[in-house]
């Protein structure tokens, strides 16, 4: 079976960079071949011959190399057959934005670092996520709905790429869903400016124009991001290896586990090491070059 192992560094890629990773994972008995750029100086793919049980073994080889050799480079070791992807399941906060908008909600009440706590340890996959939703949006009781609007205008950023990543895969015909354990109030504008064609989120319960501290059921979590790449891949006629998913979270470990390519975007532990990949340092066009797309055909 074919492999290719892209490598991919935003700060630059020498050719003798390139030559030490061969040579690193040569030592490892995996033979690289081929080395072609996709972009010179920035990202490329080196071929791999190994059986279809092999590709954790030829990660892991390439991840040792670029970690011995102390390059600041990401790897994405995939099946060459199914490289092209027909659709993009998301998470929204610290994958598609830059921050947790529950965290900055909780930071206008001022209980954000009492929140966070509780937001860290569910993304480690230490609680359990639904439960650990319910007890932080209870203590947004009777936070203004106005606070909404100015969350998402002072502290909402799209993170680096997102937009350059849906648009240039829904030019390539992909469809793009935002699945995100947050809130629609956040979700909707997010997708709209992202251009994403589905946004699936959790709601907040408002009374008069105040949070409740109650979220409508049933709460988007782990299995809800599963069943939506399931679904969406039967409504298209595609096999799971032609989706894309990326997140940072142990809530979407089943979904970046059943996508033929699963992403884990400067990621909680549990997330990378269920992961086909983790991105460490590039931005998200780094899951453009994944698919062998240069630079020039990107649609910013």
């Amino acid at each position: 079976m074919d492999f290719i192992a892209t490598v991919i560094a935003a700060d630059g890629l020498s050719d003798e960079a390139v030559s030490a990773i061969a040579d690193h994972v040569d030592c490892a008995a995996i033979q690289a071949y081929g080395f072609n750029w996709i972009d010179a100086g920035c990202a490329g793919d080196f071929g791999v011959n190994a059986h279809a049980h092999e590709g954790p073994r030829v990660r892991a080889a390439f991840e040792a190399a670029i970690a011995d050799l102390g390059l600041p480079v990401d790897v994405i070791v995939q099946p060459e057959a199914s490289r092209a992807k027909g659709l993009l399941i998301a998470d929204m906060d610290s994958t598609m934005i830059t921050v947790e908008c529950i965290d900055e909600l909780a930071d206008y009440a001022g209980i954000k670092p009492q929140i966070a706590a509780i937001t860290e340890r569910a993304m480690r996959g230490e609680l359990d996520f639904a439960a650990a939703l319910t007890e932080r949006v209870a203590l947004l009781a009777g936070l203004s709905q106005d606070v909404i609007a100015r969350c998402l205008a002072e502290r909402v950023n799209l993170m680096p790429g997102a937009r350059t990543l849906v648009q240039t895969m829904k030019a390539r015909g992909a469809r793009c869903v935002l699945v995100s354990g947050g809130f629609t109030h956040f979700a909707d504008p997010v997708a709209a400016a992202l251009g994403f064609d589905l946004a699936i989120a959790n709601r907040l319960e408002i009374a008069g124009d105040t949070m409740t501290g109650r979220v409508h059921q049933p709460i988007v979590d782990s299995g809800t991001k599963l069943s939506t790449l399931n679904a969406q891949c039967v409504a298209l006629g595609i096999d799971p290896a032609a989706a894309l998913a990326v997140g940072d979270g142990a809530n979407d470990i089943p979904m970046i586990a059943a996508a033929g390519l699963g992403i884990a975007y400067h990621a909680h532990p549990a997330a990378a090491q269920a992961a086909d990949a983790a991105i460490r340092h590039g931005d998200l066009t780094t899951l453009l070059y994944a698919q062998g797309i240069p630079r020039a055909q990107w649609v910013m």
